[in-house]
């Protein structure tokens, strides 16, 4: 698929990094842990251009995916709580309605503070900015496939998972301060093994996500060389805090 990468790359703008406000998303991150807006804000103004190139690139080099870039659907729209109800309990679906209820999360919600942290969005290509948006509004459903809760420890460790698969250095940066704040032995090793599983497991950003929703969690868990959901004690943003005092 070389000739899908050349007029991807034609053309595109330089996005400049910006440090000063990388470290000031990461100090507002360091206060305050939840706040979502600031980890786009952080990745906007890291990642530059090359890894969002380099992922539409590997993305175009199959089947799967460069039909995924072809038709470009929009995943939120088969997110849709009144059809994923009506699929069987042991569903990816199902499973990912469990995640987002227990988070008290929606996909709109994760477009929401998308949109209110990144500030500058530059339009790269419409490949690139499909795949932006598809990376982010999939999050969710890798939360549910990996068995990672929406906790500090838990998001940790998918992040770890997705430097793994995406080598982005904004989420490197967000790996390395949750393994700063996080210190004990259980949750330092959970991201580390995060790291590992990624590298172990299928490419998940090329996955057609639309049609995985109807399987057994155990058969795209199987497909995507997953594993087992880990089993680990989640910490949440009060907990850490009531440590740090």
């Amino acid at each position: 698929m070389i000739g899908l990468a050349a007029p991807i790359m034609r053309g595109a703008p330089v996005i400049t990094i910006e440090p000063r406000r990388a470290l000031r998303a990461l100090a507002a991150l360091t206060r305050n842990p939840d706040d979502t807006a600031q980890v786009f804000t952080l990745i906007e103004a890291l990642s530059g251009v090359r890894t969002p190139l380099w992922i539409v690139r590997r993305v175009g080099a199959t089947a799967n995916g460069a039909r995924l870039l072809r038709e470009r659907p929009d995943i939120v729209k088969h997110l849709d709580r009144t059809t994923l109800q009506r699929l069987p309990e042991n569903t990816l679906a199902r499973a990912y309605l469990r995640f987002v209820d227990a988070e008290g999360i929606t996909a709109q919600g994760l477009r929401d503070a998308s949109a209110q942290g990144q500030t500058n969005p530059l339009s790269v290509s419409p490949a690139v900015d499909f795949m932006r948006a598809r990376m982010r509004d999939t999050h969710d459903l890798w939360h549910a496939v990996l068995g990672y809760q929406g906790d500090l420890v838990g998001e940790a460790a998918l992040l770890a998972f997705t430097f793994a698969q995406t080598r982005n250095a904004a989420v490197g940066v967000l790996v390395l301060v949750g393994l700063a704040k996080l210190r004990s032995w259980e949750a330092r090793s959970l991201i580390v093994n995060g790291f590992a599983r990624g590298l172990r497991a299928a490419w998940l950003p090329e996955q057609p996500w639309e049609t995985l929703l109807p399987l057994s969690i155990e058969e795209v868990r199987r497909r995507l060389h997953v594993g087992a959901p880990p089993v680990y004690t989640p910490i949440r943003t009060d907990g850490i805090r009531a440590t740090d005092q």
